[in-house]
């Protein structure tokens, strides 16, 4: 397997890209190749003795898109960037799967481009598997479709609960479609017809609708929602576990503070816990190829956890699942 590596991408690349490459030779088997796509001289410099290493090739793209960048103009006036390149190589067979924890919207823009859609699949959605105190709960769509329709949020349902049943071990994944109350007569037109939707395939364990104090609950594995939302969920969520973390070390700091020494190691092993790091990228489920969107304040660790998603991804056969499944073969 060939696994691209935008180099160039994140707030850490190309450092912490490289770093996270060498580091994740070890889930690599025998003719496993991963692929730095970036500045060669570069990114050469930053692998510095592990240039050359077994499993560790360097492809040159002279470009990059910044986080801030338009991304249809950035891939339009940028083609030879590491997004673009690394996306042509993955079209042309050259590559198995991409990794990029650089400009979301130009990732996404790019594979749908460049890689067009499996067969039956509507819209592809980002699932991200979000950290939450009952263990990681997958949110899709986060970011890939702000204008959905109701067969987006019914395939997002589809897609996601294989993938949790093909990578986390999910027999049947409870869905819940995210709204504003639990009542079937509640939400807006979009989330009514979603829910028919979802109601309607008996393959899709769909819970019904769930609220916003449900996320930090064990009532669901997989939460469907339009992508505006669920980026707006996923950075809450995110925000509220290293929030709550720092405020209880300043409350513990006043109340016994000769006991911090054991404070601190207890509270940093909860904070590693709950990092996103630990998760790795996220799946655009449903382009025709394999295609990992990385958090863009992603360390060597999260671009490492990356690689293992992408290559379990590939060998659980998520892509040929979603098919059958949307398609009937």
């Amino acid at each position: 397997m060939r696994i691209g590596l935008d180099a160039m991408g994140g707030d850490f690349g190309p450092k912490e890209v490289v770093a996270g490459a060498v580091a994740a030779r070890e889930y690599l088997s025998n003719g496993d190749v991963i692929v730095l796509v970036g500045r060669e001289d570069v990114v050469r410099e930053h692998l510095g003795e592990n240039d050359g290493c077994d499993g560790i090739e360097v492809y040159h793209a002279e470009q990059a898109i910044g986080m801030g960048e338009s991304p249809v103009d950035a891939l339009r006036t940028k083609p030879k960037s590491s997004i673009a390149v690394m996306t042509a190589l993955h079209r042309h067979g050259e590559l198995d799967a991409c990794i990029s924890a650089g400009n979301t919207g130009a990732c996404v823009a790019a594979a749908q481009m460049g890689l067009r859609r499996l067969k039956g699949v509507h819209r592809p959605g980002i699932s991200v598997l979000a950290p939450t105190f009952a263990g990681p709960l997958a949110i899709c769509d986060c970011g890939a479709n702000v204008n959905c329709r109701p067969i987006n949020l019914y395939q997002y349902g589809v897609m996601t609960s294989v993938y949790m049943k093909a990578v986390c071990g999910i027999e049947t994944p409870r869905v819940g479609l995210l709204s504003v109350g639990e009542e079937e007569t509640k939400g807006n037109s979009l989330v009514k017809k979603s829910s028919e939707l979802l109601r309607a395939d008996p393959r899709v364990n769909f819970i019904g609708h769930v609220e916003g104090n449900d996320l930090l609950r064990d009532v669901m594995d997989v939460m469907i929602c339009e992508g505006f939302v669920g980026n707006v969920v996923l950075k809450l969520v995110e925000g509220l576990g290293f929030g709550l973390i720092k405020g209880l070390h300043k409350q513990l700091a006043e109340a016994i503070p000769d006991q911090m020494p054991r404070v601190d190691e207890a509270l940093g092993a909860l904070a590693r816990k709950y990092d996103f790091n630990q998760y790795g990228g996220a799946p655009l489920l449903g382009v025709d190829g394999i295609w990992f969107i990385c958090h863009g304040a992603s360390t060597h660790c999260g671009i490492q956890s990356a690689v293992r998603e992408a290559i379990q991804f590939a060998h659980r056969g998520v892509n040929q699942q979603i098919t059958e499944q949307l398609t009937g073969r």
